[in-house]
């Protein structure tokens, strides 16, 4: 099981990053965006916390834990898997991330970061194997620091209109008409987690991506 404990001692050595082409790695990361604190946690913004839980909660194998810059979670799922929240806010997330991989020893293309999009509709998913950051303050933090080549995925909130409005939708909860959707939106992204931990991300794109369908899994 990817754990701190299994880690060497000292200082982090340098990411272990995958050579150019290389065929699909194994996830052994799931990295779930959002802000730490109750305030904040079922806000719009907080849907890649929500998945991270409930990932660790159907698989679980020994809790939540406290670290330097994130909460981690033993999963049992896979035979190597750790889910995380980072707790340095959504726009510093990289840092988060930096750290993780850095203990872990893994490479950016072994990690899921699982994220809210403005740009795509509400109940909408978009897993995708890299790519830019789009609109997303949290996610272009992170390709800062470490480059494109890791697999993200998208759950739709809805939204636009100006900078100033798009904060306060994504910092605002769902509203009661939407929150069903928003909980659904989050088992289907859980399940999508599951099938890109399992069976890879080709057939996790396939089976996953795309608007929520009513009647559908």
């Amino acid at each position: 099981m990817t754990s701190f404990e299994s880690c060497p001692g000292g200082p982090p050595g340098p990411i272990d990053r995958a050579p150019a082409g290389a065929p699909d790695w194994p996830i052994e990361l799931i990295v779930g965006l959002g802000n730490p604190g109750e305030e904040y946690a079922r806000t719009r913004h907080n849907v890649g916390f929500r998945v991270a839980e409930e990932v660790a909660a159907r698989h679980p194998a020994g809790g939540w834990v406290h670290r330097r810059l994130c909460d981690v979670a033993p999963i049992a799922f896979g035979s190597r898997l750790l889910a995380a929240k980072p707790l340095t806010y959504m726009n510093r997330s990289g840092r988060a991330v930096v750290w993780l991989l850095e203990h872990l020893v893994l490479a950016p293309e072994q990690m899921l970061v699982v994220l809210d999009d403005v740009d795509l509709p509400l109940g909408t998913l978009r897993l995708r194997a890299g790519g830019g950051p789009g609109t997303h303050n949290g996610l272009r933090d992170i390709c800062d620091r470490i480059g494109r080549s890791f697999p993200r995925l998208r759950l739709g909130v809805g939204g636009g209109g100006s900078p100033q409005a798009l904060a306060d939708f994504v910092l605002a909860e769902f509203t009661p008409d939407e929150a069903p959707l928003a909980e659904r939106m989050v088992q289907r992204a859980a399940d999508a987690v599951e099938t890109s931990v399992h069976d890879g991300l080709v057939l996790a794109m396939s089976r996953h991506n795309g608007p929520d369908e009513p009647g559908g899994p």
